[in-house]
């Protein structure tokens, strides 16, 4: 992961809508995935979404915590490199508040760190039944949690890219 956020974040419009369904169904718990795609100095875009099981150990607290299972990201990780891809980040819902980090999101995941939130937010507009926000958590001294994220700019492509011209959701194998 690059120790700097992208300056230009695009997203697939079928990896938005694909993620979109992802995190709807799992609701009403924190629906999570990765993002795969590519990252040319600056300029990152989000082209695949591999939909991730919330596995926190206490399915009571799934409602406000996710957490991604270690060796789901290895696959993810092993997948895209075979495709010239790469994990981006993560993305998560909040079912029931706005798309920012909450202290745990800060406390848990290891800066530097993408992350795409999709919450709800009264008044705003909503694309794809959700609200979202696109953060970076910058690196932190070592052995320590983030203590803040920056907001990241992102916008939706319409147009997929020319080498995967159907987002999906990844299938799951090994290979």
């Amino acid at each position: 992961m690059a120790a700097q956020p992208p300056e230009n974040l695009s997203i697939d419009a079928q990896a938005l809508t694909v993620l979109a369904s992802v995190l709807t169904a799992a609701r009403p718990v924190e629906g999570c995935a990765l993002l795969l795609g590519t990252s040319a100095s600056s300029c990152w875009r989000v082209q695949q979404i591999w939909p991730a099981l919330n596995s926190w150990p206490e399915r009571a607290e799934r409602q406000r915590r996710f957490l991604l299972d270690p060796r789901e990201q290895l696959l993810a990780q092993r997948w895209a490199r075979q495709r010239g891809l790469q994990v981006l980040g993560c993305a998560h819902s909040h079912p029931a508040s706005a798309p920012r980090p909450s202290p745990t999101d800060l406390q848990l995941n290891f800066p530097p760190a993408l992350l795409l939130i999709a919450g709800q937010t009264s008044g705003q507009p909503a694309l794809l039944g959700w609200t979202w926000a696109c953060w970076w958590l910058p690196e932190a001294e070592p052995g320590l949690p983030a203590q803040s994220a920056c907001s990241v700019p992102w916008r939706m492509d319409a147009e997929p890219s020319a080498a995967f011209a159907t987002a999906r959701p990844v299938a799951h194998a090994s290979s």
